[in-house]
């Protein structure tokens, strides 16, 4: 790894703790993903960047930042990007997805929370994660309870605009997320210091757009009947690091790697032997380097083929319109697309157990595991009626609940074992 401690001291980053992440990280990655055999050799670029992971990209959103441009930091998929580099901004996810964070989180929240709050405010507050220290503020939105809460916090510390998102999908209610576009236009605005044009918003759909068709494409190959080209833990690899990488560069690299896997499926080369069960995963979000589960359900015997959660599916699934060539036309056209994802936060919200039966078509699985982060309310609510429905569709399911540490491992692989070899009775 290059030296990057001039640029974290910089930063104001606390080198002492951070070393001691730095030190976990490398060996954590090696047994998960240098471990398999076959990969694709397109994974060479996200190796490299996980390699990298606190230095690569937070360099060149500090080299954006002294060419005038802004970071903004964001935790949610309802948050549109297209505003920030329609204005020559960087987005960059923020969200925590390993324990190492949580104790410091759980100094300024209660600890029966969910871990991904806390683990990105222990980032925030702890000051090892450069990504929350580069940002020139931070995105909300008010997806949940434990997050606007956090946001309060925040806010207090560092800058921190939060969207008002909808709880329900009616038209009224796309219209007021249309409205909270346009509002944080003009933040966005005001911190740029650039005015947003249709010119450049039209721009800017058509590039992130570019971004999920690439993402999409990788998946549409994990489709294919008697091929796996990809581990389930390279494809999620893949999404962790769409959420901070630059668009153009991510959509150039997931269509490299989707060629590969094109090439793969034509030529029959399978990362796993003939047979294996496929899995689909739903549930909370899995924030890098949060690979746990997977790596769990991919050494017992099984292969993760597809992601129903932000972390997958949701962050590149529907398009947004660019026909529109007005900014009110195009905050609608954006309020559309958004407000079509199927978080746990709306009520009702059967659009998520349809998307779950259709994805469990799509990509032939033999069983789903609905996966939740413990403390997180919205989507153990929905366990329920989401079993049902796929017991009425005849696809077995194992609902899960767990957190960062390593503490129930060794019991989610006996109870993902179990389930694995149920499903070839």
């Amino acid at each position: 790894m290059t030296d990057y401690r001039q640029m974290w001291t910089d930063l104001d980053m606390d080198l002492e703790t951070h070393d001691q992440l730095c030190a976990v990280l490398p060996a954590a990655f090696g047994d998960t993903y240098l471990s398999q055999e076959n990969r694709p050799e397109n994974m060479a670029f996200y190796d490299f960047v996980v390699s990298e992971i606190h230095g690569v990209r937070p360099a060149e959103l500090i080299e954006l930042q002294k060419e005038g441009g802004k970071v903004f930091g964001t935790f949610c998929v309802f948050v549109p990007d297209e505003v920030v580099v329609a204005c020559g901004g960087a987005v960059t996810g923020l969200c925590g997805g390993s324990q190492f964070w949580v104790p410091e989180g759980e100094k300024v929240l209660p600890s029966d929370m969910c871990p991904l709050v806390k683990a990105s405010l222990g980032a925030h507050f702890g000051k090892t994660c450069p990504y929350f220290s580069v940002a020139d503020m931070y995105v909300g939105e008010t997806t949940c309870d434990g997050k606007k809460k956090a946001y309060e916090i925040l806010g207090a510390d560092k800058r921190t605009y939060v969207m008002d998102m909808p709880q329900m999908k009616r038209p009224k209610d796309i219209e007021k997320w249309t409205g909270e576009i346009a509002d944080f236009a003009h933040e966005v605005e005001s911190v740029t210091g650039r005015a947003l044009t249709p010119e450049a918003l039209g721009a800017a759909i058509r590039l992130i757009n570019d971004k999920r068709r690439a993402l999409a494409r990788v998946f549409e190959a994990r489709k294919a009947e008697g091929c796996i080209p990809i581990s389930g833990k390279d494809a999620l690899l893949m999404m962790q690091i769409a959420f901070f990488d630059d668009p153009a560069r991510c959509a150039e690299m997931a269509n490299k790697l989707a060629d590969e896997l094109e090439q793969r499926i034509v030529d029959g080369v399978s990362v796993f032997p003939a047979g294996t069960k496929r899995i689909l995963v739903t549930g909370t979000p899995l924030a890098i380097p949060n690979w746990k589960l997977h790596h769990i359900i991919e050494t017992s015997g099984a292969a993760v083929v597809c992601e129903e959660m932000c972390t997958g599916t949701r962050y590149f699934e529907n398009l947004v319109d660019e026909s529109a060539d007005t900014l009110e036309g195009q905050f609608q056209a954006l309020s559309e697309r958004y407000m079509k994802n199927n978080c746990a936060c709306f009520t009702p919200n059967p659009g998520r157990i349809a998307d779950v039966v259709r994805m469990a078509r799509e990509y032939h699985v033999d069983g789903v595991i609905d996966a939740n982060l413990k403390f997180c309310t919205l989507y153990d609510v929905e366990k329920p009626s989401l079993a049902a429905a796929l017991e009425a569709e005849g696809i077995p399911c194992l609902a899960l609940e767990t957190d960062y540490t390593d503490n129930d491992a060794e019991q989610l692989r006996t109870r993902v074992g179990a389930f694995v070899e149920m499903l070839g009775e």
